[in-house]
């Protein structure tokens, strides 16, 4: 059961790192969400970086999709923990950029925290 309710988050979690990369690809005025102060999004240049960032989130996301059809609850499970890391990461960044506590608990933090459960739910179950 435990299992069950894992892989459906996990899929949500997928879902959501397509439609925030897909988001960041057609808006790149979103990245001012992300939570680091002064994001230059009129830049054409920094725009670039947006689009390689966002192309990196919707493959994290197709992995998720990949690893739900073909893949065990086991690997879903370590994918999962191996993936935490990076609103972890995000969340340092954003901390480290004088940005908003609230982004980087609220959205990262929380999101880190989520990826975690998710795992050890996998993991176990």
């Amino acid at each position: 059961m435990l299992t069950n309710i894992a892989t459906v988050l996990a899929g949500l979690i997928g879902a959501g790192i397509i439609l925030i990369g897909a988001r960041g690809l057609w808006a790149p005025q979103a990245a001012v969400d992300f939570g680091i102060p002064g994001t230059p999004t009129e830049d054409r240049g920094f725009r670039a970086w947006l689009a390689v960032k966002a192309v990196r989130d919707m493959a994290c996301g197709l992995f998720v999709f990949i690893l739900l059809v073909g893949g065990s609850s086991h690997l879903l499970g370590w994918f999962m923990l191996a993936a935490s890391g990076i609103p972890v990461g995000d969340a340092l960044i954003v901390l480290r950029s004088n940005g908003p506590k609230a982004a980087a608990y609220g959205i990262h933090g929380a999101t880190a925290v989520v990826m975690l459960v998710i795992s050890v739910l996998l993991l176990v179950g």
